[in-house]
């Protein structure tokens, strides 16, 4: 919620995506959030699928008719890369859901971020989950709208290790040169990237309770929970899964629920073994280069370093689960 107790304006641009779709669900749940928008880029699957997908989703998560637009179908240089391997070859975990009744916007996602940006009575929240192509189109093409953007909270890099590469997360990977862009907005970023990402896991019995429900959106959590198991520890409980891109929703609703701290942050565009890392500089004072060479100017990003995962777990199965409780 706001400070006048009104719900926070977010819109979502996602590449859904398993963990695309437990954030969405979050979202459209949550009283304390007002989705305005949801758009949709090629990442975790095709651009089309990942339209499909977030219709799919928004229904029956028995959400209102909240507009989804197409966007980039690759990044700004490379080619699309999808993560079928990790999310199915539909991109949903190949769980059977059905197609969707509901139909995208009949704008593209730059121009549907635009409109509903400065269309909304208070600054929006965007929330990235995705690689960062769309946001970057924006900033480029219409900067105007950092006027009525109050912060970005994005799912994106790493601190210590990548899941693309030994050192490169893949939403920030899949359009190193989208995600610098994003460093460069001019408003305030948060970055919620793996370091907290792959802690937030619902433990085995409650993702069984999900499954068993009658409500379709929070049976559809359970079994997209678990097709997607706890990362890096499976052993512990094999039928646990993570909340993975919902965390960064999670820190939307309570931003108290991570630890962060403002650093330096830049993305590596050179080519080789280090392109897509996000470089956090962590270090308490400055070193040799800049000492030598003169201090380069960097993005100052409040990145999240910790999280409180009893907090967020415990926020996300109470806001999921809202719906069939009440009913």
């Amino acid at each position: 919620m706001t400070n006048d107790g009104t719900p926070i304006p977010v819109i979502i641009d996602c590449d859904t995506g398993v963990d695309d779709a437990l954030a969405l669900l979050f979202a459209v749940r949550h009283p304390g959030l007002d989705l305005r928008a949801v758009t949709c880029v090629a990442g975790n699957t095709d651009v089309d699928g990942v339209v499909r997908n977030t219709l799919t989703v928004l229904e029956q998560a028995g959400a209102p008719e909240i507009p989804v637009a197409r966007g980039a179908a690759r990044p700004l240089i490379e080619s699309a890369r999808s993560a079928r391997h990790v999310h199915g070859e539909d991109g949903m975990g190949d769980i059977g859901l059905p197609a969707p009744t509901r139909a995208p916007a009949d704008v593209d996602a730059v121009t549907l971020l635009r409109r509903e940006i400065l269309a909304s009575p208070r600054p929006v929240t965007l929330i990235p989950t995705a690689p960062l192509t769309n946001i970057a189109l924006l900033l480029r093409t219409h900067p105007e709208v950092t006027r009525n953007i109050e912060r970005i909270v994005f799912m994106g890099g790493a601190v210590a290790c990548g899941n693309a590469t030994p050192v490169a997360e893949f939403n920030v990977w899949h359009d190193p040169e989208a995600a610098a862009i994003l460093l460069t907005a001019g408003v305030p970023i948060t970055m919620y990237g793996l370091d907290v990402f792959q802690r937030v896991v619902v433990p085995g019995t409650d993702v069984r309770r999900l499954r068993a429900s009658t409500e379709p959106g929070a049976r559809m959590a359970g079994d997209l929970l678990a097709h997607r198991p706890a990362a890096p520890d499976v052993t512990a409980d094999p039928e646990a899964g993570g909340i993975g891109d919902a965390g960064a929703v999670c820190t939307v609703v309570d931003p108290a629920g991570i630890t962060s701290r403002l650093l330096p942050v830049e993305v590596s565009l050179t080519p080789g073994p280090t392109r897509g890392q996000t470089i956090v500089d962590r270090r308490p004072r400055p070193g040799e280069s800049e000492i030598h060479v003169g201090v380069r100017e960097q993005a100052l990003v409040d990145v999240a370093l910790d999280v409180d995962v009893a907090r967020f777990t415990k926020l996300y199965l109470e806001t999921v689960e809202r719906v069939s409780q009440e009913g």
